[in-house]
């Protein structure tokens, strides 16, 4: 998964319509309002402003805005190249304006993907990612007398961090996270050393 760090814009012609990609960090429904309002109001004589967006790690929430165009042709293809590109927590926005050639469904599914496929690339070239790392959380809790064991079965797995130990009555509670492909093996481990015991995975 990847990150935008500032905004990246592409812009060119196709058949006399002039399209204008950028895209722009936002991590939640304020900041995409923000910026969409802002180029809205900036480019106020645009025929649309279509737009596609990601946003979580790992990614919870999407959407996608034909905004006027014909359904399926704009906001869907737009999110593909986003959820190709494995990134989140940002709003890709394509602003056309109709030059008074029609496109038609094939021709705008084209251009509105090339329009954010052209972004990323100068995204990539300017070097405006940052990498982020997928992580589950899970919780053991284990009788205090026990509180060793979660950390045993921890240790052999370098890519597991322990966040924290608490005690909870006569429990003791361990909070650790770890790539996802790491869950099924780790539930297989813990229920075979704990005979029978759980993981609780956020």
């Amino acid at each position: 998964m990847r990150r935008l760090k500032e905004t990246a814009v592409h812009r060119f012609r196709e058949k006399a319509s002039v399209f204008l990609t950028e895209l722009h960090p936002a991590r939640d429904a304020e900041e995409r309002s923000s910026v969409l309002s802002l180029l809205r109001k900036r480019d106020f004589d645009a025929t649309h402003h279509c737009s596609a967006w990601r946003e979580g790690v790992p990614v919870s929430a999407f959407g996608a805005d034909d905004d006027g165009e014909p359904s399926g042709t704009a906001g869907r293809p737009m999110l593909a190249v986003l959820e190709g590109a494995e990134a989140t927590d940002l709003i890709a926005i394509c602003i056309r304006w109709y030059g008074g050639t029609k496109l038609g469904t094939g021709g705008l599914v084209r251009a509105y993907t090339e329009g954010v496929q052209g972004a990323l690339a100068q995204a990539d070239a300017l070097g405006l990612w940052e990498e982020v790392r997928i992580l589950r959380t899970g919780e053991i809790r284990v009788p205090a007398a026990q509180a060793h064991l979660p950390f045993a079965l921890l240790g052999a797995f370098p890519a597991a961090a322990v966040l924290e130990q608490t005690f909870d009555q006569e429990a003791a509670v361990l909070r650790f996270q770890c790539p996802p492909d790491l869950v099924p093996v780790l539930d297989h481990t813990w229920r075979e050393r704990s005979r029978g015991g759980g993981i609780q995975w956020e």
